[in-house]
């Protein structure tokens, strides 16, 4: 089975480990129960009629697991696997190069596919329905129109923004899921696989301190596994206990709640600055002095799931349980005649 992507043993130290950590099978995929009884319902069905699964477009928060489903799509199927990105892609010809060398029944996956350029979008729309190519080749009076007919495939695209998707590209997709936030049970599951796998010395509770401070993420506990590993041999006897993923999160910054710094300066900004909102959100960025795109696509989803943040049309709000996990008084409501920076 062929896969356009780098092996475990061409990529540098933590990537390869992420590699090899990543379920292969959507039965050793942890979480998203529903999500997983429908995509092996549709994988199934395909696998019976003998032809090629529907294109699927999964969108999420980053780090949730769209990558690696992608994967187990291709694995589960028994077909090829084509990777790339939706900013890599800027010519047609970019994309018609990956959809001519296919083999039937491939999958290709685009990640971040809400970035595609134009161009690029109409070429992928005749390749999604019909399996072909319509490109101009050469310019002005010489140029022509050429159809190319190519192999059977599948599209799994990615997007963290479904909706900057365009209404034409995201109506193709047959089968979209949408990736949640993992549970602490599944995060728990999650970390000691991987635990168990890389041959780190993970005690259960601190299994369980790493997972109710990922922020829901799996991506996030893998990382914050590694760092506590750091800790727990330069502090400790080299196992991750409760007290040792205790002491390796705080020093992180990383709070009981899985904040982070910044995500802490974001609640504490809308507080001091701006009297608990609401504040728009160019307004709050340029403050705390981050990108827009860094606060709605990282962090703004997880404040808003715990229930630190509200999003009104007026603009971003705190709660009082964001000034309770804070330490302050819940601020008092700007007055009616305050201006008020609208989203």
């Amino acid at each position: 089975m062929e896969r356009d992507i780098l092996t475990p043993e061409a990529l540098p130290g933590e990537r390869a480990q992420e590699r090899v950590i990543r379920p292969q099978r959507l039965a050793e995929f942890v979480g998203q129960k529903n999500l997983k009884e429908q995509l092996s319902i549709y994988i199934e069905a395909a696998r019976k009629r003998g032809g090629v699964l529907d294109h699927v477009l999964f969108h999420g928060q980053p780090g949730l697991g769209k990558t690696t489903l992608a994967t187990i799509i291709s694995q589960e199927l028994g077909v090829g696997l084509k990777v790339t990105a939706g900013p890599i892609l800027e010519k047609k010809l970019d994309l018609a190069a990956i959809l001519n060398n296919l083999n039937d029944g491939d999958v290709v996956f685009i990640d971040e596919i809400h970035r595609l350029s134009p161009v690029v979008e109409e070429v992928l729309y005749p390749a999604m329905e019909d399996f072909r190519l319509d490109l101009i080749v050469g310019e002005g009076p010489g140029a022509r129109s050429v159809r190319l007919e190519i192999p059977r495939f599948t599209l799994v695209g990615a997007t963290t923004r479904v909706g900057l998707l365009t209404p034409p590209l995201r109506d193709r997709f047959g089968i979209q899921l949408r990736l949640n936030y993992y549970e602490a049970e599944d995060l728990v599951q999650i970390v000691s696989r991987a635990a168990a796998i890389l041959n780190i010395a993970l005690a259960p509770e601190g299994a369980r301190e790493i997972a109710v401070r990922s922020r829901g993420t799996p991506r996030v506990a893998n990382r914050i596994l590694n760092r506590t590993r750091d800790f727990a041999e330069v502090k400790g006897d080299g196992v991750i206990t409760r007290e040792m993923a205790d002491l390796a999160l705080s020093l992180q910054g990383i709070d009981k709640a899985g904040l982070d710094e910044l995500g802490r300066r974001i609640l504490l900004t809308i507080v001091e600055r701006y009297r608990g909102g609401p504040v728009g959100l160019e307004a709050l960025a340029a403050t705390i002095g981050e990108e827009a795109e860094t606060l709605i696509e990282i962090y703004e989803p997880y404040l808003i799931q715990e229930g630190f943040l509200l999003r009104t049309p007026r603009g971003r709000i705190v709660t009082p349980k964001a000034s309770e996990h804070l330490g302050l008084a819940p601020p008092e409501t700007a007055p009616s005649s305050s201006p008020l920076v609208t989203i």
